[in-house]
């Protein structure tokens, strides 16, 4: 048996791969980016920078370059050869520089035209001025940013009023991982303000101003010039290109390993929506989840199998037309219609029942223990009975199916021949065999004991793991998503090896060594 256990194991090791796969990859074809309208706002008040942003994108695999700006440093700084890189937008220079260089381009054309005019030369040279005023500003915002190059950071500021030019840093990073910043207390607008950064020092190593040159080279791109602090100057060469196709199966690739690394580690990252580490917001919501599925799990077992066995040894009785129907019913019914029925029916026309969390709001602050259990499990009834009528249905027709398959094999006569009481023969002989396919099914209990009802718990508003994971799936909580669906493929793993151990329990025929 432990040489299958293992070989089971190795195998599910496997099958996770390919289930993270496929996960990272639906991630990210997700068409809603949290990411960059989570910090539009930040970024334009200046908060933050676009380059954070990315690196955050990058933390999490979801990274996609559209465009490189690199600065390689040379003589003159101590960091002679290395290049520093950041992401560009490709539509900055395809239109925005392009423009502006056509527009220089016709301008010098028209200036250079023979038989200008004081007034046509006085009005060109104005709109050069203007062109050259304007080229600055775009090379200004262009190069201001953070470039990375590994564990170093180059760091081309703005204009610094105290030393009256522009000025660059070079540092080693220490990255530290994600935190949450800004007021977590909700906005106007009921809106979280709370953000994830990245939490990391700088440490300087040189510094220094730089300016531009004032011709482009054949790109179209005015050259970097930078110079230390005590006037050395530092060469360098500036570039651009846009990332290919190479380079984005790159970033993908990185992506995926480096979110699968961190996994392996147990971090599944810092949830969007939620702003606590994925393992921790899954693991406090898995209690709710839990107590309503264990209720329901035990409810349908206990109703499910007895009807069923009732129904097979009555079979075209009154007992197995009613089950059926019932059956058919729990099986057709959709989760929110039904969620959706008995709320109307219990908690609005009869009053019965509160829905909206598993709290009363009308709940005395000071209630003892025992009255808040009673309030929570009061509303837990509606969600359980929903559970209990859609799952029993499809587990009552298998048991019924499967019994009579048992009650019509030869060691079931063999035992009514020896003049054994039916319930003995039905009990002991024929129930045991019926529960060999059923094994089966437990290869889904655990998922569904601890992943949540997605539809259910979001109808009932109850805070379980599925409707965490609907709200996060809503506004594409990538890392959230990701784990959670590791999470739920893990348990499936091992609830098809218990469902496969199983089989050697119930039935002794079954050699798992074999």
């Amino acid at each position: 048996m432990l040489k299958y256990i293992i070989k089971r194991l190795l195998l599910s090791v496997l099958i996770l791969f390919g289930v993270s796969v496929i996960i990272y990859a639906l991630a990210r074809m997700m068409p809603t980016d949290y990411v960059d309208n989570q910090y539009s706002s930040a970024v334009q008040q200046g908060t933050m920078k676009q380059e954070d942003v990315d690196r955050i994108k990058e933390l999490y695999g979801l990274s996609m370059p559209d465009a490189y700006l690199s600065i390689t440093a040379g003589a003159g700084s101590q960091y002679a050869g290395t290049r520093f890189v950041k992401n560009a937008k490709a539509e900055h220079y395809d239109v925005d520089l392009t423009l502006l260089l056509n527009e220089d381009a016709r301008v010098r054309g028209e200036l250079a035209r023979p038989g200008l005019t004081d007034e046509e030369r006085e009005d060109f040279e104005r709109q050069k001025r203007e062109n050259d005023e304007s080229l600055d500003a775009f090379f200004k915002d262009w190069y201001i940013g953070e470039y990375d190059s590994g564990n170093l950071r180059l760091i081309i500021e703005k204009y610094d009023e105290d030393k009256m030019a522009y000025t660059y840093r070079i540092g080693v990073v220490t990255a530290k991982g994600a935190k949450v910043e800004g007021d977590a207390s909700e906005g106007e607008d009921g809106e979280d303000n709370s953000y994830i950064a990245l939490e990391e020092t700088f440490t300087e190593k040189e510094s220094g101003t730089w300016t531009f040159s004032t011709e482009a080279d054949e790109a179209g791109i005015r050259q970097i010039v930078m110079s230390l602090a005590n006037g050395t100057p530092v060469e360098s060469t500036t570039a651009y290109r846009v990332a290919n196709f190479w380079d984005k199966t790159g970033a993908i690739l990185s992506g995926y390993f480096g979110w699968l690394f961190n996994m392996l580690k147990g971090d599944f990252g810092m949830s969007f929506k939620y702003k606590k580490p994925v393992k921790e917001v899954i693991f406090q919501n898995m209690g709710i989840s839990f107590a309503i599925a264990f209720v329901a799990t035990v409810l349908q077992f206990a109703i499910a199998i007895p009807l069923g066995i009732k129904a097979a040894t009555h079979q075209y009785g009154v007992v197995d037309y009613s089950v059926t129907v019932f059956s058919m019913i729990g099986i057709s019914l959709p989760t929110f219609f039904l969620s959706a029925l008995v709320i109307r029916l219990f908690a609005v026309q009869l009053g019965w029942f509160e829905v909206g969390g598993i709290a009363s709001s009308s709940l005395p602050m000071d209630a003892s223990w025992i009255v808040r259990l009673g309030d929570n499990l009061w509303h837990m009834v509606l969600p359980m009975f929903v559970l209990v009528v859609l799952s029993i249905g499809s587990l009552m027709r298998y048991t019924r199916t499967n019994t009579l398959e048992a009650l019509n094999a030869d060691y079931v006569r063999t035992a009514r021949a020896k003049g054994l009481p039916e319930r003995t023969v039905i009990n002991k002989h024929a129930f045991r065999n019926t529960m060999i396919p059923l094994v089966t099914m437990m290869a889904g209990i655990l998922p569904s004991l601890f992943g949540g009802a997605m539809i259910t718990e979001t109808v009932f508003s109850i805070p379980g793991i599925g409707k965490l994971a609907y709200d996060a799936l809503i506004v594409a909580d990538v890392p959230f998503i990701m784990g959670y669906n590791v999470f739920i493929a893990v348990l499936t793993v091992i609830g098809t090896l218990l469902s496969d151990l199983m089989y050697a329990v119930v039935d002794p025929r079954v050699k798992l060594g074999k």
